[in-house]
Order: structure tokens, then sequence, then C-alpha cells
């Protein structure tokens, strides 16, 4: 037994002499809690460079007085770990700080990490530096703040002087290093791996389906990319699409029958609708979410349950029981739009705690006001805004404001008043009332101008605290300001009625296929035999729509072009190219495209189809270029989205999305990008590279409806002979009258 006991120690001291010479990372090792599972790198490192537009900042930066701070944040993905950072900061600063008593200061979550000086002989010019950040500090959510410490004399100096200012130029990137974790394979950490909201890209999701998909699968996949895209919100989702094969090194989403046969895979027993998490076969450092069911109604089952419940399900692997389908939308109550149908509170739209601001330079309020795209604004004094705002009183008048502005438009600056306007006379009967905290709370209706508000806008409000220091006087940064969160938006008394087609209420709001948020009212028509790149663009664009709602699309209807007439009473999402989809041909007359031999030809109206049309009442738009004919020679680089009246029924509109394998990234990333979507607009538009151009053909027709007197004042307006008839007629039912009453006196006298 003594033997054996001294085998023991013996072992146990080597083992820990080994520990020794392994050196940090086997100490590391052994702090570790015995029952946890250290994630360990799986792939090669990879390398993230974001530059300041993409961490959120898309403005240069300018700091400004004797002390003044900007704060970018970053975050690193769950499944990463960051092995080097640096950071590569572009920036200048004023001629006129000392060198001595003036410098940049660099911290990360609030660890200094460099002191940038500012010599005389590089200032007012731009400058670039690398700083190395140590990995320790960067957490999953990070802070980098540049803290101006400025001077130009050293005498008394005003802290508001105008040569006090630094510049952080946009162009400044953080590059990061990183390895990924393997991670455990449970539903609870959905919708993580497949999507992180700290990753700031673009997400880039695969799809993976057996061989010969059907339209009930795509269905199915159709909920689940709109509940990605709903989830990647700006930054846009693509779902490439494998079929048979899984793809290499990326998480995927595999939707699975009981014959379906992947590559690589063995599929669990299929005994219900159910999802599961497993590792990738040939690399366990990602992931596949395994949606599954025994037909195609069981597969939409598990999707549905997917998008509604994921926070509730946990485990490797869970079978959907007792899944009650929600109830059908009510038209235009999408999470993410602005309610129609009441008043809605500013604490609805944006988090509480964004609400207040501190100093004299402090962060814009911004809520973002999602609109439906067809609220009918003609002639309407504006939208009100009922805000309560607090801040805290000067200490005498000044040219303090809270200004507001829609996006880059300017609405208003609200004064911010002293708290006693007759300064030292305490008695003042006018005195502002304060309330228990010291500030002062103010109420204003502000109208907010109909023509500055898009599908997609943003209310910003800013203080604006006039500096009350001056030489040798200190600033005292004790201003605060805050917006009140029962402030109210109400849009419930505008009626609902656009003017189509309209591709900017399709590109910007998902308009009219989103009306229902559900998509009960949508038909998406793929060619009978759809290619890999079409199902990749139905899929984006299910994310597209989601992200316009906020809510999955359980109820859309997928099928090929031949069964084209089952949906005449839905609006239709048709995908295709000119070759593949045979309705672009039968609707030729109804589409300003048409095919031709080597070239696209647009076909627009002539000038006297635009005079017969502005005589019968039929205004076009006069910013949208139109014309006789326009030829685009078909090279594959050219996508063409186009709107126009359904030919199966009066009042539904169809959406024609033409682009082949070639244009299809072209076109979604249009659809993505800030700067190309808002050039979407009219009947038609064409996407080359990254050019957009929007023309304007084709018949008008209106969908939604106008209280009766506003219909007859809008088609009065817009229907110059309609106009000129009622006069007329006006005029002989009034000559009429005065003629017959007229006849009726004579006679009198007559007898």
């Amino acid at each position: 037994m003594r033997a054996k006991h001294r085998e023991r120690v013996a072992a146990l001291l080597l083992a820990w002499l080994a520990l020794l010479a392994c050196g940090d990372s086997a100490a590391q090792v052994l702090r570790e809690p015995a029952s946890a599972t250290p994630a360990a790198p799986v792939q090669a490192a990879g390398v993230r460079e974001m530059n300041l537009a993409q961490l959120g900042v898309d403005y240069a930066i300018t700091l400004r007085g004797t002390s003044a701070t900007v704060g970018i944040p970053f975050s690193v993905r769950a499944d990463e770990l960051v092995t080097s950072a640096s950071l590569r900061l572009d920036y200048s600063y004023s001629p006129a700080l000392i060198p001595e008593l003036s410098h940049l200061i660099v911290s990360v979550n609030d660890v200094v990490v460099a002191t940038l000086p500012v010599a005389s002989s590089e200032a007012g010019k731009p400058q670039s530096t690398v700083l190395p950040i140590d990995r320790r500090l960067i957490t999953d959510f990070n802070r980098i703040n540049v803290e101006l410490v400025g001077h130009y004399t050293r005498e008394c100096e005003d802290p508001a002087h105008t040569s006090l200012w630094a510049k952080v130029d946009a162009s400044s990137t953080l590059r990061l290093t990183v390895e990924p974790f393997k991670l455990h394979a449970d539903l609870a950490t959905l919708p993580q791996p497949f999507f992180d909201p700290r990753d700031v890209r673009r997400l880039a999701l695969p799809f993976v389906f057996g061989k010969g998909v059907t339209f009930p699968t795509l269905e199915a996949a159709g909920i689940v990319s709109s509940w990605f895209g709903a989830l990647a919100s700006y930054r846009g989702a693509l779902f490439p699409v494998a079929s048979g094969a899984l793809p290499a090194g990326a998480n995927a989403v595999v939707f699975a029958l009981p014959d379906t046969a992947i590559a690589g895979l063995a599929l669990p027993p299929i005994h219900g609708p159910a999802l599961a998490v497993v590792d990738h076969p040939d690399d366990t450092g990602h992931k596949l979410l395994l949606v599954m069911g025994r037909d195609a109604a069981e597969l939409r089952t598990a999707s549905a349950a997917l998008t509604l419940n994921s926070r509730a399900l946990t485990g490797a692997s869970a079978a959907i029981t007792g899944f009650a389908e929600p109830a059908a939308r009510r038209p235009y109550d999408a999470p993410r739009w602005i309610a129609s149908d009441r008043s809605v509170q500013l604490g609805e739209l944006a988090a509480a705690e964004d609400f207040t601001v501190a100093g004299y330079a402090p962060d814009v309020v911004k809520v973002n006001l999602q609109l439906p795209p067809d609220l009918f604004t003609w002639r309407t004094r504006g939208i009100p805004l009922d805000l309560s705002y607090r801040y805290t009183p000067r200490m005498q008048a000044d040219q303090s404001t809270l200004n507001l502005s829609l996006g880059d438009t300017f609405i208003g600056a609200l004064p911010l008043r002293a708290a006693n306007p007759s300064e030292d006379r305490w008695w003042n009967p006018i005195a502002r009332r304060l309330l228990p905290d010291g500030s002062v709370g103010e109420h204003k209706t502000i109208l907010l101008p109909p023509l500055a508000l898009g599908s997609r806008s943003q209310l910003r409000m800013h203080y604006y605290f006039q500096p009350s220091a001056g030489p040798c006087k200190p600033l005292l940064d004790n201003v605060r300001g805050g917006i009140d969160a029962n402030s109210t938006i109400d849009i419930s008394k505008l009626p609902h009625y656009l003017a189509m087609p309209e591709l900017a209420a399709f590109a910007n709001g998902g308009f009219p296929f989103t009306r229902l948020a559900d998509l009960a009212d949508t038909a998406v028509l793929l060619p009978d035999q759809p290619a890999p790149a079409e199902v990749e663009t139905y899929l984006a664009l299910m994310g597209q729509l989601g992200n316009a709602t906020g809510y999955p699309a359980l109820r859309v209807a997928v099928a090929g072009a031949s069964k084209v007439s089952q949906w005449a009473d839905k609006d239709l999402l048709v995908i295709g190219n000119l070759q593949s989809q045979p309705l672009f041909a039968q609707w030729a007359d109804r589409m300003p495209i048409r095919r031709g031999e080597g070239v696209r030809a647009f076909r627009l109206g002539s000038w006297l189809e635009d005079t017969l049309m502005f005589i019968s009442g039929t205004r076009q738009r006069e910013d949208l270029p139109s014309g006789t004919l326009m030829t685009v020679a078909t090279d594959g680089s050219d996508a063409v989205l186009s709107g126009f009246e359904s030919p199966l029924k009066r009042g539904r509109s169809v959406v024609a999305v033409v682009a082949d394998g070639s244009s299809q990234p072209a076109l979604l990333n249009a659809l993505m990008s800030p700067q190309l979507v808002k050039e979407i607009q009219g009947s038609t538009a064409i996407v080359r590279d990254a050019q957009v151009h929007s023309l304007l053909s084709g018949e008008t027709y209106y969908v939604g409806h106008l209280p009766p007197i506003d219909w007859l004042q809008w088609n009065l307006s817009r229907n110059p002979l309609l106009l000129a008839g009622m006069i007329v007629a006006l005029a002989f039912i009034g000559a009429g009258a005065a003629f017959l009453s007229l006849r009726l006196r004579a006679r009198r006298r007559l007898r």
C-alpha cells in the first residue's frame, strides 16, 4: 500500500512539474472550474476591419472645449476570441493648442491605451497613427473613448473658445484578429451562432435543401428567412442556397423531410415537427440548425415555432407539440410600424435611457419613425407630435434651444428659458416653477411636415446649451436635458391611400405586401423549376419584408407561374428572368419591359400619352424621367424592378423582380444599402452594379380608401376636365333654376 501511495505522490509531482513547464496557458487551465468546458479554437484566425461608419459613427467627430470626449462602441461575437487588436486613428487638431498643456487621450473600456501629443509642427494637418490594444481589455461589449484636453493660453482662457478643437475622421479603422470558439449545441442560444447581434456585418446564412425542393418547403424557408431578416435589421441578410450538400466553413439552416438526403449528414429520426442544433459534420466549429417535419405542413409548423417561440426552446433538440398558430394580423399592425389607430408614445419606439442627455456637448436623442407607406397627407397641416421635455433652467436668458429635425430636415428650435427672467428678484411672480429635481418641464405640440416623413424616418432632438463660461470663468458641466417617454405622435386621423405603382414604397417598407404583417395577402410566383439564384432572391426578399414589419411571413404563399390563376385575390411578387419566367411574356403589355434580341427594351409613355393622361386627370411625376424607348444591352449586369396593377384583379399589385445569377447581387445590394435604396422610385428601377436608374411609365391606379369629401376634393384637384365639367353643369343648373323661377313669377303676374 505504501508503494502504491509513493507512486501516486510521484505521479502527482511529475504532473505538477509538467504544468509549471507549460507556463501561463497551463496555469489558466488550472484556474478553470472543474465543471466548465473551455471553448477551444476550431479554425485559423480571421481578421475583422471596421471603420467608424460601420461601427455606427458615419460622420466626422469634432471635439471642442478644454475637455471633450466621444465614445465609439464596438462588440465581439459570442463565438469569437480576440487575439490582437489595434486602432488606426485618423485625426487632426487646432494649431492654437499649446503642446505642453494639450493632448489626446485614447482609452478602451475606461483604461488608457495611448496619450497622443499635439506637436506644433503637425497642427492643422491630417495625421494617422496605429494604436495597439491589449486584448485583455476587450469584452463582449466595448467602448473606445477619444478625449481632447486642450488649452490655447497659459493665462485665463475661455473653455468654449473656437480655437479649442480636434477632429477624428470617420475613416479611422478598428482591426481585430479573432479565433472562433466551439460552442455547445443548444437551442437556448438561438439565434446565435446563426445570427449574432454584436456582428455589424451583413448576415450571410446558407439554407440547405434536399434535391428537388418543393414550393411548400420554400414557404417554410421563407418564414425562417423573414425572421432572420428582422433580426439582421439594418445589416441586411443574404441566404445562399445549397441542394443536397452542406456548405463548408459556415453555419447553416437545413430543412429536412424523412426522404431528404444531405451528403455527409445523418438526420435524426423524424416523428413530427422538430428543431435541433447539431455540429457541422466536416467542421465542428460550426453548427447546423435542423428544421424538420414528416411533411410540408409539419415543416411549416416547425418554422413558425422557431420564429415565434425561439426563447422558450432549450436543449440540443426539441419536438414541437401543441403549437397553436397565432391569429391573423390586422392591416397596418406590423410591430415596427407606428400604430394607425391610436396615438403612440415615444417610449414605445426607443429605450427609456436614450431620452436623457447631459453636458454641453450632449448626444442627439434619436427616435426611429417607421410609418405605413400609404399614408395620405395631402393638404394636412402636419402630423401632431405632443412633446413633453425638461431641462436644467438657464441662469439667464440666452440662445439655448432644443433643436428638432427629421433626418437632415430641420423642423424647429424650442427655446430653453431662464428660471427667473428678472434675475435677482426672488419675488418675481413670473418665475418658472421647478420640478422636484431642479429641472424645468415644458410641453409643446409640433406639427411634423408630411413631406419630410418617409416610410423610414428618424426624429432627432438635440439640446444646445449655450456655454456660460468666459475668460477666467470655469465652465460647470451641470446641465441636463430629457424627453418625456410619454410624448406622443398620432397618425390615426390620416387615411390610407396611395398612387401606384410606387417602388419606393416597396423598397423602403415592403408595401403593398406588408400591409398585413404575416403576408396573408401575398403570393410569390417563381418559375415552375426555379434556379438556385431565383430561390436566393426569394429568400432575401422575404428577409427584407421581415425587416420592414418585424414579424415573420407566417402566411405567405409560394407557387409556380403555372398556378397564377389561383392567386388572383392577392398581391403578387413575381421573380425570375426573361427566359425562365413565362409571366413576363404573358404580361408584356402591362410591363414597361419586353424581350428583345440582344437588348432589353423599356417602353415609356409618349408625349401624346402624357398629354392625354393630364387631360384625363392622371398626372405624372416630373422628378422622374420618361421617354418613348430606352434599350439596355443584355450583358448580364442589369436587374429590373417593375410595378404595375395586377392583370388578374383591379386594385391588386404586382412587383416583378427581373434578375439572373449575375445581376442578382447588385439588386439585393441596392435594396439593402441606404444610399442606393432611396434611388428606387417610380414604376421601374434599373440596377446596374452600384447605380440605380428609376423611371415612370404605365397606368396609375390607387390602393386604399378616402372619406367621401376628401375623395371628391382630391379628384377635382387632379382632373381639370372634371372640374370644368362640374362648373359648366352647375352653371346650367343655376341658369335652369333661375329660368324656371322667372317663368313662374311671370305667370303669377299675368294672372
